[in-house]
């Protein structure tokens, strides 16, 4: 019995036809929206990722911002000689050349108290002098040849949790005067500093001579009290006119202003101080109004009655460290005042107009300049934070609010060359940190930069020709059987973690290099030269010889040569780098050629790389060439073209947007590199281009300090800084690979 099975009517199959066509749309519609939902949210992350690097970025380039807060009227008719304010800039103080220090609240503008220091009955105060901003500390130089030194102090209390801040006066060596002149004569111009074991006093006598006195503090061994030694000596060949006396935290140094010069003494000896270089500080038509000791007191702020202010710094030279014109700084005309931060390389100027600017010296910028109406401006200084201004005007303590973040970054100290006190060039320099207070951040992304395209370089350098050329050979020439083990192989060593290539170049490749330098070079120049003997070799075998070996494994005969070559090289570099560099090469590089070697170098990073960018290139390219169109390449070959210039005319000129795009993709991947060069070299930011140093690059840079910066200061916002350097470098380049790939697909396109 046969079974009838109905068939669907043309109805019916059109109805199937019509349901499997609108399936298909929904699905094809479905996938469109989901293709560009995604590609979409991709877009959208990468403008987040721009835009948040801007917002991050953003304040290191805002300027500062100055703004009055408190004003207090004061009634002493003896000029300042210095001002400031506590921490928390709730009290201001006034000290005056006699003596007097009055401490002022900064929000009731209330006197708190008043203090005036002591003198003997029978002297009286006749010069006065304040140290560093920092130290907050005076002296007072008295007739008969005493010396009084006190400092400003603010103690914090929390009574019923509230705080309170007591100000008052210490005094280091005791309220009681001690000798400095045995003679008695008059302590006249006097300049001073202290240390816990060394206190040093320069000042003129009533003779007219200059002289220093210096006691230091010498412990006893039995009974361990600090014995105070004195010592004395003249100052030879001082000026007659001296309107300024400076003398550096460090007691080494004395500097003496007299009309349009300089006078710079050596005063470690304090029993042989020597005159050591003569400043001729004159301009056309410019007097000198104001010398000052910027912070870390090892550069001079001149300033001038025309408004320009030069910095001053020693440099050494053929006579020794000398001091040098640095840089300098146009202001407004009439500069009355000149104060500096207490730890930064910030300092303000002011004006007899009342004209207020913020300046900065190594990023040279013009932080902020406005006039606030100040009559008579007088001393000024900084309270110890930084954020506050305190000026002495018309009979009044003004106190402005300071808003300086970022001072010291700016577009010229990142890309420039910066001349840093102690260097003896513009130099650029990356240092953001030290264990000194005195210490200035050096900020250059320059030679991040060039260490990022140093490794990129000597990366591509490696990889390029390998991967090309094998990626050529294996999809024009290699068997079919022998490219299907060897491609996937190759394109597995991407899924290799980068830290185990770093792990291995830093502790195994860099020492087996540095051992190894002769065979390394020997190794250069035969493995090319015994692939291309061993080819002409095979060329000129006769065919029943050649028919021997399976066509298909023709390529692997090539293993053991290399193999050999290799173990070869390796042997006999004892015996070349003994012929040859006195049994050590990396002394004879060094001691010889005068080239600095790193065990760490460029060439231990650039093997290191190139096998991390190997198989990217090698996979994009090999695909490339592989897709080229058979008829194409029989075409060339049907014509009588070989199969070299089928290759070099028709197959590499339609796969080149393919190899382009190869090659810009895996330098991306080198310029974005970061633990191979973290762990494969020294990490030194160096600008060299010797295969035989090592360099610093953006990305590790970003992962060895990132975490370590705090958070909102200027290391941090120029590690955000570098990043978005990084992201336009990788954005540029692939920009560039498309707009070259695609130019080279329409130029090839009718092939």
């Amino acid at each position: 019995m046969e079974t009838q099975v109905s068939q669907p009517g043309p109805a019916a199959k059109n109805l199937l036809i019509n349901n499997g066509t609108s399936r298909r749309a929904i699905k094809d519609k479905a996938a469109q929206i989901g293709v560009t939902i995604g590609g979409t949210m991709v877009f959208v992350a990468l403008l987040l990722i721009f835009f948040y690097l801007l917002y991050v970025i953003k304040p290191l380039f805002d300027s500062a911002e100055v703004l009055p807060v408190a004003s207090v009227q004061y009634h002493d008719s003896q000029p300042a000689l210095m001002v400031g304010s506590d921490e928390q800039n709730e009290v201001m103080y006034r000290v005056s050349q006699q003596g007097k220090v009055d401490f002022y609240d900064t929000q009731t503008s209330q006197r708190l108290r008043t203090e005036q220091i002591n003198t003997p009955a029978d002297a009286h105060v006749v010069s006065s002098a304040a140290s560093v901003p920092s130290e907050q500390r005076f002296a007072l130089g008295l007739s008969n040849g005493q010396v009084i030194v006190a400092g400003i102090e603010f103690g914090v209390t929390y009574p019923d949790n509230n705080r309170v801040i007591t100000p008052k006066l210490r005094f280091p060596n005791g309220s009681v005067p001690f000798t400095v002149d045995e003679q008695g004569h008059a302590i006249n111009h006097l300049a001073f500093d202290y240390s816990s074991d060394k206190m040093s006093f320069v000042y003129q006598d009533d003779n007219q001579v200059w002289r220093i006195s210096r006691q230091e503090g010498e412990e006893n061994m039995m009974t361990e009290e600090v014995e105070w030694v004195s010592y004395t000596g003249i100052i030879p060949d001082a000026p007659m006119h001296v309107q300024q006396q400076l003398l550096t935290p460090d007691q080494r140094q004395l500097i003496l202003s007299s009309g349009n010069k300089l006078f710079v003494y050596d005063i470690r000896d304090a029993e042989e101080v020597s005159l050591k270089q003569v400043l001729e500080l004159g301009r056309a038509s410019a007097n000198v109004s104001n010398v000052s000791l910027l912070a870390g007191a090892s550069s001079l702020l001149v300033s001038y009655d025309t408004g320009l202010v030069q910095q001053y710094f020693q440099v050494n030279g053929e006579q020794g460290r000398q001091y040098q014109e640095i840089r300098q700084f146009e202001n407004e005309p009439g500069i009355k005042s000149v104060a500096s931060e207490f730890y930064r390389k910030s300092f303000v100027t002011i004006t007899e107009g009342g004209n207020v600017s913020l300046l900065y010296t190594t990023s040279e910028r013009e932080l902020f300049s406005d006039n606030f109406d100040l009559k008579n401006p007088g001393t000024v200084g900084f309270g110890p934070r930084s954020n506050a201004l305190i000026v002495e005007a018309d009979g009044k303590l003004n106190m402005f609010s300071v808003s300086n973040t970022h001072p010291e970054v700016s577009w010229s100290a990142m890309w420039s060359a910066v001349w840093y006190e102690g260097y003896p060039e513009p130099k650029y320099v990356w240092q953001s940190t030290s264990g000194s207070d005195d210490f200035e951040a050096k900020l250059s992304l320059m030679p991040l930069a060039f260490g990022t395209m140093k490794a990129a370089f000597y990366a591509m350098l490696f990889a390029t020709p390998l991967a090309i050329a094998g990626a050529v050979y294996t999809a024009y020439f290699m068997s079919p059987k022998v490219r299907a083990f060897v491609k996937p192989t190759i394109e597995i060593m991407e899924a290799l973690p980068t830290v185990i290539l770093g792990f291995l170049a830093g502790l195994w490749l860099a020492p087996l290099i540095e051992n190894n330098l002769p065979g390394i070079l020997t190794l250069l120049i035969l493995l090319p030269a015994s692939v291309l003997s061993t080819a002409f070799a095979w060329h000129k075998l006769p065919a029943n010889w050649k028919q021997r070996l399976p066509e298909t494994y023709q390529e692997l005969m090539l293993v053991p040569v290399v193999m050999f070559i290799g173990w070869f090289s390796f042997a006999v570099s004892p015996a070349i780098e003994l012929a040859f560099f006195g049994g050590d090469s990396r002394m004879y590089i060094t001691n010889e050629l005068g080239i600095t070697f790193d065990q760490r170098n460029a060439l231990v990073v650039g093997i290191a790389m190139g096998f991390a960018v190997i198989p990217t290139i090698f996979s994009i390219a090999e695909d490339a060439v592989f897709s080229v169109p058979r008829h194409l390449s029989n075409g060339s070959l049907a014509l009588g073209a070989t199969t070299w210039q089928t290759l070099t005319r028709v197959v590499l000129l339609t796969a080149s947007p393919g190899i382009f795009s190869a090659v810009m993709m895996g330098l991306g991947r080198a310029v974005g590199e970061t633990m191979i060069v973290l762990m494969a070299t020294g990490n030194t930011a160096i600008m060299e281009w010797s295969v035989f140093e090592g360099m610093r690059t953006l990305a590790a840079n970003i992962a060895v300090e990132m975490p370590e910066s705090a958070i909102g200061s200027s290391h941090y916002r120029v590690l955000f800084l570098a990043a978005f350097v990084l992201f336009i470098f990788t954005f540029l380049f692939n920009t560039i690979a498309e707009v070259v790939r695609q130019r080279l697909r329409e130029r090839y396109s009718s092939l």
